[in-house]
């Protein structure tokens, strides 16, 4: 039996073998991506990573891959990322390592998109996971306000907290904040995505809806394929 280290590390090495040379691939952020930059490091293929995060940027370099902005090469090839929760048709819950905008803007430029994860996070209905919401730091009480608006006209009761460490609230790579919901339940997700993204200070949110075009599931027994 494969504990969740290991279910990660599993997902992320599969994943890797799908990498080809003069590839340009997109570099998710988080526990899981990570075993999949390690895993795509050692294969020393000539590649270029569009990294999500200043974290993955810094892991990266340090491992020899080369990277590059977004936008500074072709469209990216492949792009690999982990999800916080994976839903029904592949739709996903992402954000808990505040890098969701800058992830969401990388798989919207990616040809393909493959999520990896430990078989915790494949779920019947999206929604355990707090939802994270990023906003601009100005004025985001009042944001915060809007968005509770948005959750009652979806039948979520829940309100939005901030997200904190050590006490002081989390800025994003773009310096952004990031608010969580906890919904329990997302019946509607492209409902409550769409009602999200129309609020005025909302950069974004996790919602990741269409974009994955399959996933690397591990579990204790080895890896499996989802397709939507």
């Amino acid at each position: 039996m494969i504990d969740v280290d290991g279910q990660k590390r599993a997902a992320g090495e599969a994943a890797a073998k799908l990498v080809e040379a003069d590839m340009v691939v997109g570099l998710g952020t988080g526990s899981t991506a990570a075993w999949f930059v390690r895993a795509l490091a050692a294969r020393k293929l000539d590649i270029v990573g569009v990294p999500t995060s200043q974290a993955t940027a810094d892991l990266a370099t340090s491992l020899g891959i080369r990277i590059a902005q977004l936008g500074d090469t072709r469209t990216i090839d492949l792009t690999v990322d982990g999800a916080d929760e994976i839903g029904p048709g592949l739709s996903l819950i992402k954000g808990g390592g505040a890098a969701l905008l800058r992830e969401k803007l990388v798989w919207e430029a990616s040809s393909r998109c493959v999520v990896i994860a430990d078989a915790a996070k494949h779920v019947k209905t999206l929604g355990k996971f707090a939802l994270p919401i990023e906003v601009v730091a100005f004025g985001h009480k009042i944001t915060a306000l809007r968005i509770c608006d948005v959750l009652a006209e979806c039948e979520i009761g829940m309100m939005p907290a901030l997200r904190r460490r050590d006490g002081e609230p989390v800025r994003t790579d773009g310096g952004n904040l990031i608010y969580d919901v906890a919904c329990g339940r997302i019946e509607e997700p492209a409902m409550l995505a769409a009602a999200l993204k129309s609020v005025t200070g909302v950069v974004d949110h996790g919602l990741f809806l269409d974009l994955a075009d399959c996933a690397l599931i591990g579990g204790p027994d080895g890896v499996f394929e989802l397709e939507p």
